[in-house]
């Protein structure tokens, strides 16, 4: 990291401003050679950006950040300078002029950041999520990351983990007798215990932090002409399907993703369900069945126009939440009995809102909303939980035994486990992993 590097951690295309940041030793020359006047630290100055030949590239507010307290623990500075294009390719140009400056990587300052300590893993995954999260749950489940929510639950298992581990070393160390002593053993004992059934409680609530992150799959099925393309359009409040009143539209899945009530939701709309001899709509109807099995909700359509379509028995065993809807109610004829059916109509809206609040309700229910405390997020850290949780079991099960080393190793391996989600110990093998989902210039 001996090298200084900038990028524009702004957007591309015109607008009212853009941010170039630097990071590292060179970057207090970089602005004294760009503006010709001391750097102010932790202060915002205007200043003129002149080339080395003595050219005015803009007028821009400057700020000169000294380590180690800054984002990535360097020396920084950030250039908020007017955001034309024109501008900030001169203002790339010059600072690769400058002795010891390169453009920045993807993800490059968030990885310096971990590197000098002013970030675990757990936080820059949650600055990841933020950065890309779409819907309010989901940036509140990253802020928390982000702000340390999961790192601090992981480093006091570690801590406990540690504290268990010194019992044994100092056993290992002053005691004349090979077995492990009655308070040693008792000390360890209820501190295992508590630990696995904390970390289990986490476990157990499988990959809800993974969802909220990803988001939920709710597909739209139902014979032809049931209203789903239409449906889908409605709640995407733009035509993202193609609707048309020949049966078979529909053949390959459309996907839409929506922020519904908050949650980040996945729209698939599929094939009609009905015996065809065209291939490709057979093939349609294959994928739609296929599908439907792995989501999280289906949506099964019926129109009031047409004759009521039970959805096939193998989708009901599959086990996946089915939600009947009624559709084309603006067609409905008077006296339609919709039963326990929702209703709706894209067309009119009508019943919208409440089939948005259905969905939200099952999301609630399945993932559930913004908590303190450890959330995994990703399926590394369940591995890891889970690996830890093994050793443990496996420390209980010869905690009695004469082989103290082998207890010791046990929760010394639970330790590592632990310690892999903040980096503490084997981050190389996914650094490169995390941070190639970074922007560049962040």
């Amino acid at each position: 990291m001996t090298d200084t590097i900038y990028a524009v951690a702004t957007g591309r295309g015109p607008a009212g401003i853009a941010v170039i940041r630097m990071s590292g030793p060179q970057s207090r020359d970089a602005l004294v050679a760009l503006t010709g006047k001391p750097a102010v630290p932790r202060r915002a100055v205007l200043r003129r950006l002149h080339t080395p030949e003595g050219g005015l590239i803009d007028e821009a507010l400057c700020l000169w950040l000294p380590g180690p307290d800054s984002f990535t623990g360097e020396d920084g500075v950030e250039f908020h300078c007017h955001g034309a294009a024109s501008v900030t390719t001169l203002m790339l140009e010059t600072l690769a002029r400058v002795e010891g400056c390169r453009l920045a990587s993807a993800g490059e300052f968030t990885r310096r950041a971990f590197l000098n300590g002013r970030m675990d893993l757990a936080a820059v995954e949650g600055l990841a999520d933020l950065i890309d999260s779409e819907t309010e749950h989901q940036r509140q489940q990253a802020l928390r990351q982000m702000m340390g929510g999961l790192s601090r639950e992981i480093d006091q298992w570690r801590l406990d983990l540690l504290h268990i581990l010194a019992l044994f070393e100092a056993d290992l160390d002053f005691s004349d007798e090979g077995d492990v002593d009655g308070e040693v053993s008792r000390r360890a004992r209820f501190g295992l215990e508590a630990l696995r059934d904390t970390m289990s409680l986490v476990l157990a609530q499988g990959d809800r932090g993974e969802r909220v992150r990803e988001g939920l799959t709710v597909l739209l099925a139902g014979p032809p002409n049931s209203g789903k393309s239409t449906l889908l359009n409605g709640l995407a409040r733009r035509d993202v399907a193609i609707v048309s009143p020949v049966a078979g539209t529909t053949r390959d899945i459309v996907e839409a993703r929506l922020n519904l009530d908050g949650y980040a939701v996945t729209v698939l709309d599929t094939a009609g369900l009905r015996e065809t001899d065209d291939l490709v709509e057979r093939e349609g109807v294959r994928r739609m069945l296929a599908r439907a099995t792995s989501a999280d909700v289906v949506l099964w359509l019926n129109s009031v126009e047409l004759p009521p379509v039970s959805p096939p028995e193998a989708l009901v065993r599959s086990g996946v939440t089915l939600i009947s809807v009624l559709t084309h109610m603006d067609r409905a004829p008077e006296g339609t009995v919709v039963g326990s059916n929702l209703a709706v109509s894209a067309v009119t809206g009508l019943g919208i809102d409440s089939l948005v609040q259905r969905i939200a309700a099952f999301a609630s229910a399945e993932v559930g909303t913004a908590e303190e405390g450890a959330v995994l997020t990703r399926a590394r850290h369940r591995e890891a939980v889970a690996e830890a949780l093994a050793g443990i079991d496996r420390a209980l099960a010869i905690l009695h035994s004469t082989q103290t080393e082998l207890v010791a190793e046990e929760v010394r391996l639970a330790m590592r486990a632990i310690g892999r989600i903040t980096g503490n110990v084997g981050a190389e093998q996914v650094l490169d992993q995390v941070f190639s989902h970074f922007c560049i210039g962040k």
